[in-house]
């Protein structure tokens, strides 16, 4: 009985709820039709007792209209769905395979320009980038993936760069084919007041390699985000990096900045609109403008004049160089040029960009680098910044320098990595991990056609946690002819061989004569192997498949040495194995008088350069210098018989942003003179040093900039030339005279 009583009362209670829940609606209905008809505006919930303070916020319509002015979201959609049909492909459904799996390989061709066709100056450095690289090809029959010569740059149509009927254009094309196999290149799309990502033209089946990209319209592995740079970006080479090496503490001035224009109308309005709550004048600097455009003093709210008086008293470079984290929020489109600017001058990216495609984001891991916030969630970026702790704030601000040197400093890098990208997408057995691209050096100077195996480079070790192998090979570049048992090459292979890491030993023989028989050398205890150097200077760069050692050990044929100097420079390069590690320095410097690079052989205690001559380094270098250096360097280094060892030096401190490794040696490195028949030594020639100033300026100039660094460090065996008896030192006959 009683339980009946409760299931009662329970089911009356339920039948109340009910009811006064449709009555409470049915009363907000009416009320809503009365006040319309009285012509009143119904008063939006909460009540904001502050209302006054923050104009600047969503309204209540302005979120039911999908957070801001212009389409909706469903309209969007509609549009992009017109113009990009394929709004699904991937590689397997939208790229013929069969156009890279010839003996070409992956090469790119561009579309000759029309007859006074225009195109700006960021495309003209695109295009440049491309016709330069060592995919490049003139036949279109060769290519596996083609490059537009319209410029697609900018489709704003209000814009002076803008090209009309490019969809008619490239319809005529017979290599166009819907756009399989190509990429198209875009920095602006949409016009006012919208900024869609609207092109202007059906890209059909072609990647996109675009800034900007809205996550909602990635196509993912298969389009390409990329960055928004400015005209003024630099074609090769660019500017270092602002972090000093190891800075600490990591934490700088400003915790936290901003400078740039406040937008008064229009898309991208509400999120720099709010900016100004976050700024304190303290450790956050975060300033706004409206002074730009024609029409600024026509939309002038009450904060324009404060904000301009604020805004004049910080310089923005200033800012930059002095501020630990700077926040990147959206402009009219999700891309910002203060992206790249914060990378470059290592201040911690903080986005405030809702659904941007991070550039290259298939490759790089963003969260090592930046901070991604929420355009919504605005006031709680400075607590969030806050909470940061110096260790990661070190780790954030050393990954963008990585980035920055790695991907972005130039024209050349970007869109050199996005064709790597694509490249490493067609031939996926043979392309680079996550590693290869967020570490040093970056995935541009890591070729996989190597090897796809981590401790194959000279990079890894410590990632892996492994030391380099054991043994090393020596190669011993040979352009004289045999004519005597006593000449310097016959000790240098006794010398040579005697060292207990020498695994084996190769001669390159580069004379006009051929070489002589296996049994006019002498006998060694390991193995000896000469092989034809096709009488070209750089061939003693080539990748040699004989060579089995991670470890290479470069000679000249008159270079005189002991087996304790080589045993000590093997035991340093063990330690520094992506450098080069040897005896003879040369150094750079520059001439203000005649404005270019110059070259010295004076013996001084700085250096840049150490000679190939007798040097270790690690045999990935072979592979480079082979395969990552155009065929016009290589071409230069053989018709000169010169400079090959100046352009190892630029490839491995390119790489390394390092200078080699000076030794410690028994005496000065020094040539020794020819012999009678035999070819004159090259340094003997009064035009070798001419020759060699102009190579460093030729190389500098392919570069982009100069990458060879000084050093005045130099390595030498403990108790080296110490007063102490010689029975206590290592290497001893090092002292010996």
């Amino acid at each position: 009985m009683q339980a009946r009583k409760k299931y009662v009362l329970l089911g009356l209670c339920t039948c109340c709820w009910i009811l006064l829940y449709y009555w409470a609606g049915l009363q907000e209905r009416l009320l809503g039709l009365i006040t319309h008809r009285r012509g009143e505006v119904p008063r939006p919930w909460p009540d904001w007792l502050d209302r006054a303070l923050l104009p600047n916020f969503a309204e209540q319509l302005d979120l039911q209209n999908g957070g801001g002015p212009g389409d909706s979201p469903r309209q969007r959609k509609q549009a992009w769905s017109s113009i990009y049909k394929d709004s699904r492909c991937r590689m397997d459904t939208c790229f013929d395979f069969g156009r890279c799996q010839t003996q070409s390989g992956f090469r790119v061709y561009i579309y000759p320009p029309e007859k006074g066709e225009r195109v700006s100056e960021s495309y003209r450095k695109i295009l440049t980038s491309v016709s330069e690289s060592r995919y490049y090809t003139s036949d279109p029959r060769e290519a596996c993936l083609f490059v537009l010569g319209i410029d697609t740059l900018d489709r704003d149509q209000l814009s002076q760069q803008f090209v009309p009927n490019v969809d008619e254009r490239i319809r005529g094309y017979p290599l166009w084919n819907d756009g399989r196999n190509h990429v198209i290149f875009n920095l602006y799309s949409g016009t006012w007041p919208n900024y869609t990502e609207d092109l202007g033209f059906n890209v059909g089946q072609a990647i996109l390699a675009k800034a900007s990209l809205n996550t909602e319209h990635f196509r993912p592995g298969f389009d390409i985000s990329i960055p928004l740079f400015s005209k003024e970006h630099p074609q090769k080479g660019g500017k270092r990096g602002w972090l000093v090496r190891n800075s600490v503490p990591p934490r700088r001035k400003y915790l936290l900045m901003f400078k740039g224009k406040r937008y008064l109308t229009g898309i991208g309005s509400d999120t720099r609109n709010a900016l100004h709550h976050i700024h304190n004048g303290k450790d956050i600097v975060s300033l706004t403008t409206c002074r730009h455009g024609k029409d600024w003093e026509k939309h002038k709210d009450a904060r324009c004049d404060h904000d301009n008086q604020e805004y004049e008293r910080f310089d923005y470079q200033e800012l930059l160089h002095n501020s630990t984290f700077c926040l990147v929020p959206r402009g009219r489109r999700l891309g910002s040029f203060r992206f790249l600017e914060s990378l470059q001058a290592a201040c911690i990216p903080v986005l405030l960009s809702n659904g941007w495609e991070l550039p290259f984001s298939d490759v790089i891991q963003w969260n090592q680098a930046v901070v991604e916030g929420d355009e919504r969630l605005l006031l709680q970026v400075p607590s969030t910044v806050r909470a940061v702790g110096m260790d990661r704030v070190l780790a954030l601000r050393q990954q963008t320098q990585t980035l920055w040197d790695a991907y972005f400093s130039s024209v050349d890098k970007i869109v050199l990595t996005t064709l790597e990208i694509i490249k490493d997408r067609v031939y996926s057995h043979i392309s680079r991990n996550k590693l290869m691209w967020n570490a040093l050096p970056g995935g541009l100077l890591v070729l996989p056609e190597f090897s796809t195996h981590l401790a194959h480079y000279p990079f890894y070790y410590l990632h892996l946690g492994i030391s380099p192998g054991q043994e090393f090979t020596a190669v011993i570049h040979a352009t004289s002819p045999l004519v005597s048992q006593s000449q310097p090459i016959m000790k240098l292979l006794q010398v040579v061989s005697k060292s207990k890491y020498c695994s084996q030993i190769i001669i390159l023989w580069n004379s006009e004569k051929s070489p002589p028989q296996r049994s006019k050398w002498p006998p060694m205890p390991v193995p000896l192997t000469v092989t034809d150097g096709r009488r070209k200077t750089s061939s003693r760069f080539l990748p040699h498949a004989a060579i089995e050692t991670e470890a290479v050990l470069s000679l000249d044929e008159d270079t005189v040495l002991l087996t304790s100097e080589i045993n000590f420079a093997f035991h340093v390069w063990r330690s520094f194995p992506d450098r080069i590690v040897g005896y003879p320095p040369r150094s750079h410097f520059w001439d203000p008088v005649k404005k270019a690079w110059g070259y010295t052989s004076k013996w001084t205690n700085e250096y840049s350069i150490i000679l190939t001559g007798a040097a270790f380094y690690h045999r990935y270098y072979h592979h480079l210098f082979s395969h990552y250096l155009p065929s016009s360097l290589r071409a230069l280094v053989d018709h000169s018989c010169n400079c090959e060892d100046i352009l190892m030096n630029f490839l491995v401190s390119s790489v390394t942003h390092l200078p080699p490794v000076k030794v410690a040696q028994r005496k000065q490195y020094k040539e020794m003179p020819s012999l009678q028949g035999t070819k004159m030594a090259p340094w003997a020639n009064p035009e070798h040093f001419t020759q060699r100033q102009e190579c460093v300026n030729t190389f500098s100039s392919w570069f982009g900039y100069m990458p060879l660094e000084h050093s005045q460090f130099r390595l030498d065996p403990v108790l080296f030339k110490d007063h102490v008896s010689v029975l206590r030192k290592r290497y001893k006959d090092l002292e010996r005279v």
